[in-house]
C-alpha cells in the first residue's frame, strides 16, 4: 500500500511516498535533476510498486524546493541533507526496515557517491552524471564521448549496408567529417576538482557496497565510462545496451531485476 507522508529537512516540510511491504530491506530512491518523486513519466513511482510487490518497502522523496517540498532548490551537489533527512524519516515510518539500499539514476547517483557517509547499507547507482555544468541532463554535449564515437563508427565500418549508402552519396558528410575530427582529440585528465575526479574520489573511499548501473548507449553513462574509469575497475558493473537514461519501457523490468538482486543479497 502506498502512503504520503512528510519530513522535515532543516526546518522545511519535505513530502515523500513510502509503498510499503513486510520485507525487512528497503530501497531508498533518491530522484535525478529536478524530477518529483515519481520520476520520468512516472517511472520511479512504477519501480516503487514493483519492488514493493516483490516484499522490499519504498520510499520516495522530493528534496528541498522541488514537487511539493518546501525550502530553497540547492541541486544535487546541496542535498546531502536532505538524503540524510529522508533516510532516518524511512526509519521512523518502516521500523521493521533493518536494511537500507540507496539507489540514484544520473546526478542522483553522483549525490550518493559524493555525499557519503550516509546510514545507508548498500548502494546501487545508474548513469552517474559528470559533465561539470551547472545544467541539467536535458543539456548534455552536442556529441556523445570519444570512445562511443569510436565504437560507433567501428560497428558502422563492419556493417555492408552503411557501406552500401557511403558509396551511393547517402551519408551527410559534414556529420560524417564533424563526428571523425571528434575522434583526433585525446581524452584531458580530469582537474582534481572536476566533478568525475571527485566521483572517482568518492568511489574510492566508499564505505558501503555499490553497484553500477549502465544503459551503455546513453550519452551520460559514456561519459562517465570515459571520465571515471578507476571507478569501473572498483566496483561490480552491470551493463545494458540500451539508449534509454531513464531505463524506459522494457528496460524497466532489466532495471528492477537488477535492483531486487541487491536487495536479496
Amino acid at each position: 500500500m502506498r502512503h504520503q507522508l512528510s519530513f522535515d529537512c532543516d526546518g522545511a516540510a519535505l513530502a515523500a511516498s513510502l509503498d510499503d511491504s513486510p520485507g525487512t530491506t528497503g530501497l531508498l530512491i533518491v530522484s535525478g535533476g529536478n524530477e518529483i518523486r515519481s520520476g520520468a513519466h512516472r517511472g520511479m513511482a512504477m519501480l516503487a510498486a514493483r519492488i514493493a510487490d516483490a516484499g522490499h518497502p519504498v520510499f520516495r522523496f522530493d528534496r528541498r524546493g522541488v514537487g511539493d517540498s518546501e525550502g530553497a532548490n540547492g541541486g544535487f551537489e546541496g542535498s546531502g541533507p536532505d538524503i540524510a533527512a529522508a533516510i532516518a524519516a524511512f526509519r521512523e515510518a518502516a521500523p521493521h526496515v533493518k536494511r537500507i539500499i540507496g539507489f540514484g539514476n544520473c546526478d542522483a547517483a553522483s549525490a550518493l557517491l559524493l555525499h557519503q557517509p550516509l546510514a545507508l547499507d548498500g548502494l546501487i547507482v545508474a548513469n552517474p552524471w559528470t559533465y561539470d555544468s551547472d545544467a541539467d541532463e536535458t543539456e548534455e554535449p552536442a556529441l556523445p564521448p570519444a570512445s562511443a564515437i569510436r565504437a560507433r563508427y567501428l560497428a558502422r565500418l563492419k556493417d555492408p549496408k552503411s557501406l552500401l549508402r557511403l558509396i551511393k552519396g547517402e551519408v551527410d558528410f559534414r556529420k560524417l567529417f564533424r563526428g571523425l575530427s571528434a575522434l583526433k582529440a585525446s581524452t584531458p585528465t580530469a582537474a582534481p576538482d572536476s566533478l568525475a575526479a571527485r566521483i572517482d574520489h568518492a568511489v574510492a573511499e566508499l564505505g558501503p557496497p555499490a553497484t553500477i548501473l549502465l544503459a551503455t548507449n546513453d550519452r551520460t553513462a559514456q561519459a562517465f565510462i570515459e571520465n571515471c574509469p578507476s571507478a569501473l575497475n572498483r566496483l561490480p558493473v552491470e551493463r545494458l545496451a540500451s539508449p534509454s537514461h531513464s531505463f524506459a519501457g522494457d528496460d524497466g523490468a532489466w532495471l528492477a531485476d537488477r535492483i531486487l538482486a541487491v536487495l536479496a543479497a
